[in-house]
């Protein structure tokens, strides 16, 4: 097995999720008392958030790069960034160490077209969902992207900062979810990517009849499979 850095804490609550599938995928694939190998730097989200809210992606990207060159150093064999909002500071990551990073949005990208998925509904941050930075992979792959009305994207974008990424789980909240993912069924989307790795504790597949896909569950199960050589 290569090891796996994870470039955690964005926030630490999917980071715990990351490590918990990735080690139960690796016990299934290889049975007995198997487990992955991990190098996890957890940053401090306070930092990284404050970031992303003045515009500073230069400064955010700086902090990740000092992560992935300690992972590096450490050991790793390759590397996943347990966000999605912080794919859009990829390029100049990739620029300054010498590891492969397995990108969240090809993988769902891959996971999509796999299903016969070719129009999907996308929610994350607003980052996430207004720029153009994961929506490219995506349309890049052939895919056709939904996002909610403005108003929409601001609730989708307070409830992962102001709840999922504190660890509050509302009922409210899930059924605002619901809502906005019904809206967007109505628009002809096919499915629906959970783009930001908080959302999978809110919202599961028993919650849509919309097909879900949990980005988090996805670049865990890639990583695995390149971990394992599959890829």
């Amino acid at each position: 097995m290569k090891t796996i850095g994870l470039i955690g804490g964005m926030s630490w609550e999917s980071t715990v999720t990351y490590y918990r599938l990735i080690n139960e995928m690796v016990k299934v694939r290889l049975g007995g008392f198997h487990s992955a190998k991990i190098l996890l730097y957890s940053v401090d989200f306070q930092e990284i958030e404050e970031c992303q809210s003045k515009g500073e992606w230069e400064k955010s990207a700086d902090i990740l790069v000092d992560a992935a060159q300690r992972l590096e150093k450490g050991g790793a064999d390759f590397l996943v960034i347990c966000t999605n909002t912080m794919h859009k500071v990829v390029p100049q990551i990739q620029a300054q160490v010498g590891l492969p990073i397995l990108h969240i949005a090809k993988a769902a990208a891959d996971e999509l077209l796999a299903n016969n998925i070719k129009r999907v509904a996308l929610l994350g941050t607003k980052y996430t969902m207004q720029q153009d930075f994961y929506k490219e992979k995506l349309i890049d792959a052939g895919l056709e992207v939904l996002i909610p009305t403005d108003a929409d994207v601001e609730i989708v974008n307070r409830v992962i900062y102001d709840e999922l990424c504190l660890g509050v789980i509302s009922e409210e909240s899930r059924r605002e979810y619901v809502r906005i993912i019904e809206q967007l069924t109505g628009k002809g989307a096919q499915g629906v990517i959970l783009g930001c790795t908080e959302i999978g504790l809110l919202i599961r597949q028993e919650h849509t009849s919309l097909p879900i896909f949990d980005t988090t569950q996805i670049h865990a199960r890639k990583a695995v499979e390149l971990a394992a050589g599959k890829q």
